[in-house]
């Protein structure tokens, strides 16, 4: 006997009516996908806050843009150790199967994981039940200190903290040795961007000026 439950009416006519607006060439792309796979050229790792969209800022169509979304946008350092690992899996299979040319990690403007990392290194005291939340967060953990030196104000320590997560991520993706061989190769390119969600701005990490510069 399984625990799940009907799916709420809601969300069956919401599938209705996207499908009844479905374009004839979206359609038929669709159908195209079903039968032949997906070969997409890029991967976004985004944020899995709700009002993040990852691959919508590029205008992405269908089979465009391999995606994975976690908490913060984190990549953890390369562990082999038989754990189960989604997002470290996830790069596995964007790498060797899927052969991305282009790997970016995205992250966005008012990040509640960052936010709580930085409460999380800040009030150490504090009682929490989201024990793999901040389990997680303490990928990111490390580079709190080194922000809140800079003494900004808050929201500009948050802003900062939202990029070290971007950079903190790719230094991490570097630590896979399949993805720094492909990287040496020439056949994969890592990116960082940063997204402000409310007015569509998005940036880049610029490695030559060492900042990120808006699109």
């Amino acid at each position: 006997m399984h625990n799940a439950s009907p799916l709420p009416g809601f969300l069956i006519e919401r599938h209705r009516r996207w499908r009844g607006e479905l374009q004839p060439e979206v359609n038929a792309r669709l159908g195209e996908l079903a039968d032949d796979g997906q070969s997409p050229p890029s991967m976004i790792i985004a944020c899995c806050d709700s009002r993040v969209m990852a691959a919508d800022v590029f205008g992405a169509e269908p089979g465009e843009i391999f995606v994975h979304r976690n908490i913060a946008n984190l990549v953890p350092p390369y562990q082999p150790d038989g754990m189960q690992r989604g997002t470290s899996a996830t790069v596995e299979f964007a790498v060797k199967a899927l052969k991305v040319k282009h790997l970016i990690v995205m992250g966005h403007f008012g990040c509640g994981g960052v936010e709580g990392c930085m409460d999380m290194h800040c009030h150490p005291e504090r009682e929490s039940d989201l024990t793999f939340v901040e389990q997680w967060l303490e990928i990111l953990e490390p580079r709190v200190e080194p922000v809140l030196q800079r003494g900004l104000e808050r929201q500009e320590a948050l802003r900062a903290l939202e990029h070290e997560a971007i950079l903190l991520s790719i230094r991490n993706l570097m630590t896979f040795p399949f993805v720094a061989e492909a990287v040496e190769r020439g056949e994969l390119q890592l990116h960082g961007i940063w997204n402000y969600i409310k007015d569509g701005i998005l940036e880049y990490y610029d490695a030559g000026q060492n900042r990120f510069v808006e699109v």
